[in-house]
């Protein structure tokens, strides 16, 4: 009897070692991921500005990894090599853009709102985030060789075209927007009207002898999008 306790007593105790092995596994493993993400995290944000300030030729895979504070086996470890990064970051640009479009809400606005509030979105993004707009230099300087790599960036696409046609159809329905607009023509004049200005202001400005620069142009040339976009919906 003795013998058998001792063994019940073996077995739960094995159980219970098993079990806290699990637990503390798992509880390693958890720091593990949070470390792996934000290695990633770092990684993608250093690169991110090292190609939007030197573009693809110029970045180099040690700068990137001097500025994550990384060692740079640890670089090729998560992404493989510059290339691969390049498309993450690609891809890791226009998933920020996109993720912050869809909190718009646009196919529950008002038209005419919702419209206002994507081009003055677009406007602010472009201000906030000079980085996007040297990405997409540098990419079409290589004409989309390295965008055409990514299946995901199609995918992205699809809702915002989605929602901007539902703001042309409602708007056109209300009378408040022509009918027959192309919502992808649309969106194109709502970001080229930003980008030029943006990534033109100094040369612009050294032509012009005005301060491109200054608030308060920048301020009016929002407002200057917004009408022009609405001039060409009107009905």
């Amino acid at each position: 009897m003795s013998e058998g306790r001792t063994a019940k007593g073996r077995s739960k105790s094995a159980q219970v070692e098993t079990a806290g092995q699990v637990v503390s596994g798992a509880s390693t493993e958890r720091p593990r991921l949070r470390d792996a993400e934000r290695t990633s995290k770092a990684i993608l944000a250093a690169a991110t500005k090292e190609f939007a300030e030197r573009g693809y030729g110029g970045a180099r895979v040690d700068a990137i990894a001097e500025r994550a504070n990384i060692n740079k086996r640890m670089l090729y470890h998560y992404f493989g090599g510059k290339d691969a990064l390049y498309v993450a970051v690609l891809e890791g640009s226009y998933i920020a853009i996109r993720s912050a479009e869809a909190r718009l809400d646009l196919s529950h606005r008002d038209p005419v709102e919702g419209m206002r509030e994507l081009v003055v979105f677009t406007w602010k993004y472009f201000l906030d985030h000079p980085e996007f707009l040297g990405i997409l230099s540098t990419e079409n300087l290589h004409k989309a060789r390295f965008l055409k790599r990514s299946a995901r960036i199609f995918e992205l696409h699809s809702p915002l075209v989605a929602e901007i046609s539902g703001l042309l159809d409602r708007g056109a329905a209300a009378g408040a927007f022509r009918s027959g607009c192309d919502p992808v023509k649309i969106y194109m004049s709502i970001a080229a009207l930003g980008s030029f200005f943006l990534t033109n202001r100094w040369t612009l400005s050294t032509i012009f002898r005005r301060n491109l620069s200054d608030k308060s142009e920048i301020d009016a040339w929002g407002e200057h999008i917004v009408e022009v976009i609405f001039a060409y919906l009107r009905p």
